[in-house]
């Protein structure tokens, strides 16, 4: 839960540094690649194909499994998980994995990233290269930004607008304007390491998920 304030700026100076991992986690048993990422204040759940899984970040062990597919991003609005299917967003009970209500997904199958900010779904498109905000009760889109590369993982915290980029082999996690879509701060992440799914703990961690490599990093949020 984050508190928005979009306004915009002029001639905006882009800050750049390595991304600190400062742990990874997995690859985990049948979990061959991680899509979404989202953080319930407790664990962190990330999709990996046809389970959601709930991992401890101290121990970085499962403490739960729901057998929902999920082949994108996901969110956590405070109360359920939104999970990226295919062509569609599934509302679930994280208590009993039921799903409760679907909306179409925006990009109809070629979604990424996904964030829950201010009543709000923040969809990542990749090959289009926008975050969409999207209602959550009909997927009505309602407005657009754009990107300069391949987006991926998408995540609000403390106002600011995060998300990660994969593309020609290269990954940063980055914060944007939301008015403009302006570059403010890379963190680039080291030759080989791509970023899938993307969201903060709300305080000073990233979980980026590393795509097919099966595995979850922390990556230390600058502040």
């Amino acid at each position: 839960m984050t508190s928005l304030d979009i306004t915009s700026t002029t001639a905006p100076q882009t800050r750049t540094q390595a991304a600190e991992i400062v742990r990874e986690y997995g690859p985990y048993p049948d979990a061959p690649i991680v899509h979404g990422v989202t953080h319930d204040g407790q664990h962190v759940w990330a999709a990996v194909g046809e389970r959601l899984l709930a991992i401890d970040p101290a121990s970085g062990a499962v403490a739960r499994s729901l057998p929902r597919h999920g082949d994108a991003g996901t969110a956590f609005d405070g109360t359920h998980l939104y999970q990226l299917a295919e062509a569609r967003i599934d509302k679930i009970d994280p208590a009993t994995g039921e799903v409760i209500a679907s909306i179409p997904a925006p990009g109809q199958g070629r979604d990424s990233g996904m964030a829950w900010a201010e009543g709000s779904l923040w969809v990542g498109q990749f090959r289009e290269r926008k975050i969409l905000q999207i209602d959550p009760q009909s997927g009505r889109v309602l407005r657009s930004i754009e990107s300069n590369r391949f987006v991926t993982g998408v995540s609000w915290v403390d106002g600011e607008l995060w998300h990660g980029t994969w593309e020609n082999e290269q990954s940063d996690i980055r914060r944007i304007d939301p008015a403009s879509g302006a570059v403010l701060q890379r963190l680039e992440m080291p030759a080989g390491i791509g970023v899938s799914g993307l969201e903060s703990d709300g305080a000073e961690l990233f979980y980026a998920g590393g795509g097919a490599s099966g595995k979850l990093r922390a990556v230390r949020r600058p502040r």
